[in-house]
């Protein structure tokens, strides 16, 4: 029976980051996967998706190539083309992993990994051959899946999730989009902007309900400038898969309609992966679908425990990853600081992007703050102009008070790449004048950042 320091079961963001960082802290680590090195982010999620999404924001470059001054006349979507570029990008990134894995000395144990009492993990090949493997420390990183509603359940032909719209043999002439998360306004775009005609439904009253309400507003009017239909406080009661597509009964505010698609996307969030990995043969909690974890990760039980999504808290790689190392350097006996889960940035990557951080001008007010919110518009920013890109703002929002910022929120061109700025100024307790008197480059997007706080304050200069 092999020995280790630590078992991770999972190489998702959070299991390899965990392993590699737990082997460069001296442990002898094993991580065990049943599927592709990099779990679902890596070969099912983030990264493929991104690499679509770039796929349709150069073939809307082409299109509107006039606009910048290029006559382009004979271009078109290659779907399938499209789709291999997206699995060769992801394939990279799995050898990677396996690079670093290699690099750090970290042994890939291929199979499906149980918990049994005493400190072992059961690994089960593909063949059915189990194996026993003994660790001091084991760390749960089974990550997530698509979630099923009971009235539309996933066959993976007519009603799918996510890993069967990144890898569809043809491109549906109808999409109707269940949910409006980032993933479902991701792929909404994606298809959207290559010809596909889109619908979404969303239960809640807007798009991208955690986002800040202006936010929702901002993304709604561009989507449906892009020519979606967009069906809000809604619900899919039923999908009829009998004919050659789909007829959806949708319940909407103004009666019940139907809605004919080729293909229907169910994304409606994500659930924990928990079933038949032996947490209750080895008496580990759990509560509402996640296993319940101290502020370092570990669980009711000695030496066992867990990080991602199958913890309460944001289902983003970057958050798993982070979990990941604060747990292991607990293990090693280091002192690291508890996760702030309200610092934590969250990006969506249809076009227009969005990207927030902290709290949003409600949940402010509803904590009981005083406050100052600023705006800039891109329309007002030389970059943005400059680039075509003028659609979307930058908000910000600080306490009147004592100048604490709570919250970012932006839409608009590359804005992903913009809210790390605002994560680091919020962690190093940076106040709205700081950020005010922070000489920021021009022309740059970013410099709308420094503009916005200035707003806050009346003191903008650009609008």
């Amino acid at each position: 029976m092999s020995k280790y320091d630590l078992i991770v079961i999972g190489s998702g963001p959070g299991g390899y980051v965990a392993a590699i960082r737990a082997s460069q802290l001296g442990m002898k680590v094993g991580v065990v996967e049943k599927a592709e090195l990099g779990g679902v982010c890596l070969n099912w999620g983030c990264i493929p998706t991104k690499a679509l999404l770039k796929s349709a924001n150069v073939f809307e470059y082409v299109r509107h190539a006039k606009d910048y001054g290029i006559e382009i006349t004979d271009y078109k979507a290659d779907f399938p083309g499209m789709v291999k570029r997206s699995r060769d990008v992801a394939a990279s990134m799995s050898k990677g992993v396996q690079f670093l894995f290699k690099k750090n000395k970290i042994d890939q144990i291929a199979g499906f990994g149980k918990l049994k009492k005493g400190g072992k993990v059961e690994v089960t090949t593909s063949d059915g051959k189990k194996t026993d493997y003994d660790a001091k420390h084991i760390i749960v990183a089974t990550g997530g899946r698509s979630r099923e509603l009971p009235n539309l359940k996933i066959d993976g032909k007519k009603v799918i999730g996510y890993r069967e719209a990144m890898v569809l043999e043809k491109q549906p002439k109808k999409l109707l989009v269940v949910g409006s998360g980032a993933i479902g306004v991701e792929f909404a775009y994606f298809y959207n902007s290559i010809g596909t005609e889109v619908t979404i439904v969303e239960f809640m009253p807007r798009l991208v309900p955690v986002e800040d309400e202006e936010i929702s507003k901002a993304l709604e009017k561009s989507f449906k400038k892009a020519g979606m239909t967009i069906h809000t406080s809604s619900e899919v009661t039923s999908v009829d898969t009998k004919g050659n597509g789909c007829v959806a009964s949708v319940k909407t505010p103004n009666g019940e309609i139907k809605i004919e698609a080729d293909i229907v996307l169910s994304a409606v969030g994500v659930t924990s992966n928990l079933e038949g990995i032996g947490l209750e043969d080895v008496g580990v909690k759990t509560d509402k679908g996640k296993i319940l974890v101290d502020d370092y990760y570990k669980t009711n039980v000695a030496g066992i425990y867990a990080i991602g999504d199958v913890v309460k808290g944001q289902a983003l790689a970057h958050v798993a990853s982070a979990e990941g190392i604060i747990c292991v350097e607990k293990i090693a006996g280091h002192n690291p600081e508890p996760l702030n889960y309200n610092n934590i940035p969250g990006c969506t990557y249809c076009s227009p992007e969005i990207a927030s951080v902290g709290y949003t001008e409600e949940a402010a007010k509803k904590a009981g703050y005083q406050i100052k919110v600023g705006k800039f518009p891109f329309t007002a920013s030389g970059k943005a102009k400059a680039a075509g890109a003028p659609d979307g703002f930058v908000k910000v929002i600080f306490d009147a008070k004592y100048g604490e910022w709570l919250g970012a929120h932006f839409i608009g061109a590359n804005v992903t790449e913009m809210i790390a700025e605002v994560v680091a100024a919020r962690k190093l307790e940076t106040t709205g004048h700081e950020i005010i008197k922070s000489v920021h480059p021009h022309p740059t997007m970013s410099e709308a950042i420094m503009e916005a706080a200035a707003a806050a304050y009346g003191e903008v200069i650009h609008i």
